[in-house]
């Protein structure tokens, strides 16, 4: 019996439909909390019930103390950056492998980014490299957990200890995934996550700080207002801070959306398990690890290629999939050796 011929040579595509979104999705939920707003005729956060909903509602399903809701997961990022106060010149350690927003606040706030390397073979922030960088100006390092990945973050909080430097979680795409059995987001001194349209919870553009410490929840409350004290019932702005503060509008798509992100991840997981237990063996091409392993939350699915092992060139690889209907695209990495890296997005 002959094999069916691929798309890509002329062949029927094996996938005709678009993929659905990788949002949870809209519905009568985020429509009568919109309403509602609208009919308050209130949209600002200040003295708003939506945002301090989502707050409060975020907070618990972290089991953490505190949440602030600001305008992105870019803002999310400067103001935890501001809340640590790093002075002219200091030095914070990430990944070169993340999205501009992670260092948009670190050059804002007039510091240095400096660029450690990720794991052979691997894509998370690698504890040696980022130790090997470490200095008297060190003032924190931001540790992205990629793709829905936790990174090893046991290593990262020993050397916070360690050396008195603040640690900063970026999970713009690692809602609710898990290390070692605590979520992503809890294990530093602030935790980072983006409401942006593709992410797994989103109300278009938002973010969402997190913290178990009162000091840093408190500076950075008045860094995303203006550096206000509110409190004084004045004028009074204590430091320089920017307008991060979220709307009314946005926080009630947030609300109605903090429903659904647990059955949401749920799906992903399980999609993303059922995808690397299909092609896990073939040789050269290497998958993320699965949920139960890895705490997983496939914000994307990322393979690894090497090109002599498959048989076929990334570039190839890529065309092939996407004329059978499965988005996919590649980039090309040199970081640790690492070959070239192909992802589905699903």
């Amino acid at each position: 019996m002959m094999a069916e011929r691929l798309a890509i040579d002329g062949g029927e595509p094996i996938r005709t439909h678009p993929f659905p979104s990788r949002g949870p999705g809209f519905g009568d939920a985020e429509i009568e909390q919109v309403t509602e707003v609208i009919r308050s005729g209130h949209l600002s956060r200040v003295g708003g019930p939506k945002t301090a909903a989502v707050e409060e509602k975020f907070a618990r399903l972290l089991g953490v103390k505190h949440a602030l809701a600001v305008t992105s997961g870019t803002a999310a990022i400067h103001t935890a950056i501001g809340t640590i106060n790093p002075n002219p010149g200091d030095e914070i350690i990430t990944t070169p492998v993340t999205d501009m927003g992670t260092i948009i606040g670190i050059i804002y706030q007039n510091a240095i980014p400096i660029f450690a390397d990720v794991v052979p073979g691997g894509y998370q922030l690698d504890p040696e490299s980022v130790r090997r960088k470490i200095t008297p100006r060190t003032k924190a390092i931001i540790v992205v957990h990629l793709w829905g990945m936790a990174a090893d973050m046991d290593a990262f909080l020993e050397m916070g200890r360690e050396h008195g430097i603040a640690i900063i979680e970026d999970c713009a795409q690692a809602y609710l995934t898990s290390y070692r059995g605590r979520l992503a987001g809890t294990m530093g001194d602030l935790g980072c996550f983006s409401m942006q349209q593709s992410k797994h919870l989103t109300c278009g553009d938002g973010g969402l700080l997190v913290t178990n410490r009162d000091d840093l929840a408190t500076r950075a409350r008045l860094f995303a207002d203006k550096g206000w004290d509110r409190s004084s019932g004045g004028r009074g702005h204590i430091f320089l801070g920017l307008n991060y503060r979220i709307s009314e509008l946005q926080s009630a798509v947030a609300l109605a959306q903090l429903d659904k992100v647990e059955g949401f991840v749920s799906r992903r997981r399980a999609l993303g398990d059922r995808l690397t237990a299909a092609i896990s063996g073939i040789p050269g091409l290497h998958p993320p690890a699965d949920s139960a392993s890895s705490g997983n939350t496939y914000w994307f699915y990322p393979v690894r290629i090497v090109e002599k092992e498959f048989g076929m060139s990334r570039d190839r690889f890529v065309e092939a999939l996407t004329a059978e209907g499965v988005p996919a695209w590649a980039s090309w990495r040199r970081s640790s050796g690492c070959p070239a890296t192909g992802s589905w997005r699903r």
